[in-house]
């Protein structure tokens, strides 16, 4: 059984990104288990004298949660043509840890404009050591409200999207 850890990169009540990792858990192949990870909002801001022994709690669990996950999968919005704020202060507490060395990390895009975002993550997450998996997910809901999303995301074609990149996620962490 791989364990997967999904974020959003959204603090949103109605994020589309937000949707799209909870579609991913709901609809995973019975050989993944996939975690939203809902601490975002709760991360202290990201400051290097409060590491080590100074850790906060908020941060800690993170990083235990990236460590022990098989894989990462992110979904990530875009602000100003660049990763949200949030998902990046997130990031920025795993930066001297081991937790992001080699760990298999996937994009999922609920925008398919989102293209200055994308390419910010990948090099952070690259320069991270993240194993980067080249393929990843795109789902259009961009504009769409909750309900619309739900029907979006139930429909046959996008359910078999997402188990689709789940597998191939899947198949990438096990010949990594």
């Amino acid at each position: 059984m791989l364990n997967l850890l999904a974020i959003s990169g959204s603090l949103r009540a109605a994020s589309t990104n937000s949707a799209l990792v909870a579609a991913l858990a709901r609809n995973a192949p019975s050989d993944c288990h996939v975690t939203v990870y809902d601490g975002l909002g709760r991360l202290p801001i990201f400051n290097p004298d409060d590491e080590d022994e100074r850790t906060p709690r908020e941060a800690t669990e993170l990083i235990d949660a990236v460590t022990s996950a098989d894989g990462i999968i992110v979904s990530c919005p875009e602000y100003a043509h660049g990763v949200p704020g949030g998902l990046k202060n997130a990031l920025d507490w795993l930066v001297s840890r081991d937790a992001a060395v080699a760990k298999p990390a996937m994009l999922a895009h609920a925008s398919p404009r989102s293209l200055f975002a994308r390419a910010a993550l990948a090099e952070i997450m690259r320069t991270m050591s993240f194993a980067l998996y080249q393929g990843g997910l795109e789902i259009a809901l961009l504009g769409k409200k909750p309900p619309e999303v739900e029907v979006i995301l139930a429909e046959p074609g996008n359910v078999l999207a997402l188990r689709d990149a789940l597998t191939a996620f899947a198949d990438f962490i096990g010949s990594h």
